[in-house]
């Protein structure tokens, strides 16, 4: 069976999206890591199915390479560019995804704003890390270094404890660097490094601004690119939150399922 897909990247985090808009197709979990595959598929950090909706725009199903399911920051912005591109939304619009409605918009330049769902908690460990779900449950720790540490096998070690293992969680080592949040993250799902995280760039921002006492939006310089994340902060949570930052289409074509 052949499929016509679309490639988005927002900040390096690269996705397949579907249009399911005129079509009612369910994907396997075989046929999603397929076509995430890099060397025998497509090649993504995840797969967008497209659908109508009768309350929102449209709705964003999206899958990780192994099939499981969960929100995506990036993934979503990309989602409301080719939606804008594709003539099914205006400049302003709602979408359904995984954890619920978000509001949208897009700025200049293909930058894309979308909501991230709030009242968002930052619970602060004893360890001094800190754990935040903005839609995806995230673990950060600040480090003294991006770059001279073994990073894949140490956020492993979280990732697969015997806390987080059978759920799984997203690991972001964070470093603040001339009033700029420099991050890298681990995703579970795509089980590696990858070059950008939307909800990660979301929740490392907010435990840095709760830690700090932040009150003003935070950059956040992934290794794909910049995002910003604006909000409000309140006693012990941060509400009004925004995710913003570049997406762009990469190529378009069919692939045989």
């Amino acid at each position: 069976m052949m499929v016509k897909f679309n490639k988005y990247q927002g900040t390096g985090n690269d996705f397949v999206i579907i249009d399911l808009t005129k079509d009612d197709f369910k994907f396997s979990k075989n046929q999603i890591k397929k076509i995430c595959d890099r060397k025998y598929g497509i090649g993504a950090d995840g797969l967008i199915l497209i659908s109508k909706h009768n309350n929102v725009s449209f709705e964003m199903n999206f899958f990780n390479p192994d099939g499981t399911t969960s929100f995506c920051g990036n993934g979503s912005r990309c989602a409301v560019l080719y939606c804008f591109h594709q003539g099914i939304i205006q400049t302003n619009c709602s979408f359904l995804t995984t954890d619920g409605i978000h509001q949208a918009q897009i700025l200049e330049d293909e930058n894309i704003k979308i909501s991230i769902n709030s009242p968002i908690l930052v619970d602060k460990l004893t360890n001094g890390d800190f754990e935040v779900n903005t839609g995806s449950p995230h673990y950060i720790q600040i480090a003294n270094t991006l770059d001279n540490i073994d990073f894949v096998n140490h956020c492993k070690s979280i990732r697969n404890n015997d806390i987080y293992y059978e759920n799984g969680i997203n690991v972001n080592l964070v470093k603040i660097e001339n009033n700029l949040l420099n991050m890298r993250t681990y995703e579970r799902g795509v089980e590696d490094e990858t070059l950008s995280c939307g909800s990660g760039v979301t929740a490392a921002a907010l435990a840095i601004a709760f830690e700090n006492k932040i009150d003003i939006a935070v950059q956040v310089k992934t290794r794909g690119g910049e995002l910003k994340v604006d909000f409000t902060r309140k006693d012990y949570n941060f509400d009004n939150v925004y995710l913003t930052g570049p997406a762009k289409f990469v190529f378009s074509g069919d692939f045989n399922l």
